[in-house]
């Protein structure tokens, strides 16, 4: 352990693994949150899953538990928060996509649930994080965004959803900056993650080896897909104090895609 979030305690929201070959934004977070020294509680629908994590994470030497969460769920957002204890760091990682599409297509039903989950469950987990913060006068939260924010593709809700954490995360950081908590969010591009290699393999019906070549030809750096470790340590840098005067920013971490944009 380097230490540089070393005595300090994380919750990471979504720190479970969706099945799959490789690993995702949730799981590498914790981990790499750990082993720099913070004292992590993984947080998941799924405690199966966040308890596979955290095993993960004491069998390396680190500290961490386990807790289910439904981040849809104030209540249960709130309770995670009494869990953990003082909290120095959230990351609010949970998303979803499915059955999404353009704005004359998309289920009123699919885009109700993706914005639940991914623009109120963030929400709900800043509500809960942010007294005990402003009580203590410091505190880092980071949301995991998406490069869909600000340019998508034919998928209304989860693209209206990241745009919306985006704004969400200003708005915050903003109103929290005189009580020395810093608000900012990660907007990975395309990632060789299960939730998106295995996802779209299963949702397109091919191979997942077709998905990810397909995606890595997108890249403009190298023609290579990021990855969950990317994500994580674009989080560890923002939670820790390398970046004590940053707040406020949406860091895009997409290999270059989003300079096509500008």
């Amino acid at each position: 352990m380097t230490g540089r979030v070393a005595g300090r305690v994380a919750l990471v929201m979504g720190a479970g693994q969706t099945p799959g070959a490789t690993i995702g934004n949730g799981r590498a977070i914790a981990v790499l949150l750990a082993r720099e020294g913070a004292s992590v509680l993984c947080a998941d629908r799924d405690l199966t899953r966040a308890e596979e994590t955290a095993e993960a994470i004491r069998e390396s030497g680190g500290d961490a538990r386990a807790l289910a969460c439904d981040v849809t769920s104030r209540a249960d957002c709130e309770a995670a928060v009494a869990v953990a204890g003082p909290l120095d760091i959230l990351v609010n990682n949970v998303g979803i996509g499915g059955n999404d599409g353009p704005a004359h297509i998309v289920a009123e039903d699919a885009f109700d649930r993706i914005l639940s989950v991914n623009l109120k469950g963030v929400l709900n987990g800043i509500a809960a994080a942010i007294p005990g913060m402003r009580e203590r006068r410091r505190g880092a939260i980071v949301s995991i965004s998406s490069l869909a924010g600000i340019a998508g593709w034919q998928m209304v809700a989860y693209e209206t959803s990241k745009a919306a954490v985006n704004r969400l995360t200003q708005s915050t950081a903003l109103a929290n900056a005189k009580y020395g908590i810093r608000v900012n969010a990660v907007a990975p591009g395309l990632m060789d993650t299960p939730m998106a290699i295995d996802g779209i393999a299963r949702a397109r019906g091919l191979d997942r080896e077709v998905v990810r070549a397909e995606r890595a030809a997108r890249v403009p750096l190298l023609a290579q897909m990021g990855d969950a470790w990317d994500t994580a340590y674009a989080t560890l840098f923002l939670v820790s104090d390398e970046a004590k005067f940053i707040t406020g920013v949406v860091l895009p971490v997409d290999g270059g895609m989003g300079a096509r944009v500008g």
